[in-house]
């Protein structure tokens, strides 16, 4: 079978070349998107990883392609309906980084209320020792509000427990078992933002959850408040988020994810690439305002990246492909 690995890392070759050591591999460090196609495209088997761009055109390069497989738990990367239309089945990692996101997401919670980043950078660009304009809060006694009770969410409920924190959640399909067990209560959408002290999104980007947090429902938030994103850009519209931030009702954010984030990225690329969308290049610049603010904290969509989940990744990624080629395919995208 004719397999090709996309974005891996120089370590991981001699874990999946003796995993599929009959199999005929192609191995690269290159990204796909429809700027960007192999020469290659006899493949059956592709794995991917979050900045391949796999849509209808970039499907229409692989006429033998059978099998998708994405190395993350987000999916929003690929075309699944084409996918389906083609006979691709797709497969993704559902809980690769359980802990390592929610750790991050409260590193970044901790960063913002201890005004530890600011603390830092003092002392690293002025020397000085001040402790004007550091006082931070305590959160034990707080209330923080998680929206989405997956797997991320609740490894996030157990280290809010740890730290006395009361657990609101939000989530479609409520999980009543565990918030008993963990002392949590689930809320409407509303009643949640009414309430958090803090709060933390840990749910999938869909149609559906598009601007989850907009300019009516950040509205709703309680006044002081403190937004995390370790989950998706999409989850919130970023001119609301901004207005909110310059008008006081969120004293802070700290966000691995943004909208059009791959276009902040690259700002050459975005402006050279003909006549950008005006949405997209509001956004854009938006963003780079989000950049500027002393009570934002944004990092380069990093809360995945530790050493342990990048093996687990490749792990499962590998279990994936052998399950398929054994006509048992595991981890479907639902």
């Amino acid at each position: 079978m004719k397999i090709g690995f996309f974005e891996i890392e120089g370590w991981e070759e001699a874990s999946i070349k003796s995993a599929f050591p009959n199999e005929e591999l192609s191995l690269s460090a290159e990204k796909i998107d429809e700027d960007a196609l192999p020469e290659q495209n006899d493949f059956e088997v592709l794995s991917v990883f979050v900045n391949s761009r796999i849509t209808p055109k970039t499907l229409g390069h692989f006429p033998n392609l059978k099998y998708l497989v994405t190395r993350s738990t987000g999916y929003d990367h690929i075309d699944r309906e084409e996918c389906r239309k083609r006979g691709i089945a797709v497969a993704y990692i559902p809980g690769y980084g359980d802990n390592t996101v929610a750790e991050y997401a409260f590193g970044l919670l901790l960063s913002l209320t201890r005004k530890i980043y600011q603390s830092i950078d003092q002392i690293k660009e002025t020397g000085s020792f001040s402790l004007a304009g550091l006082r931070g809060t305590d959160l034990k006694g707080k209330t923080i509000g998680i929206i989405g009770t997956g797997r991320i969410g609740k490894e996030a409920a157990r280290i809010a427990k740890g730290f006395g924190m009361n657990i609101f959640a939000y989530d479609p399909m409520p999980d009543l078992e565990f918030a008993k067990e963990i002392g949590a209560s689930y809320a409407s959408l509303d009643d949640l933002l009414g309430n958090s002290d803090v709060i933390s999104l840990h749910c999938p980007y869909s149609e559906e959850t598009h601007h989850l947090l907009n300019r009516e429902s950040m509205g709703k938030i309680k006044r002081g408040a403190y937004l995390v994103n370790t989950a998706r850009g999409g989850l919130v519209e970023t001119d609301a988020l901004v207005e909110a931030l310059k008008n006081g009702a969120l004293a802070g954010a700290a966000l691995d994810v943004l909208e059009e984030e791959g276009e902040t990225r690259d700002e050459l690329h975005f402006l050279a690439s003909g006549h950008p969308k005006q949405e997209e290049l509001r956004v854009m610049l938006e963003n780079h305002v989000l950049m500027k603010m002393p009570n934002v904290l944004i990092t380069p969509h990093n809360a995945f990246d530790t050493q342990e989940a990048m093996e687990r990744i490749l792990h499962i990624t590998i279990e994936n492909i052998q399950s398929f080629m054994a006509g048992k395919p595991e981890n479907l995208v639902p």
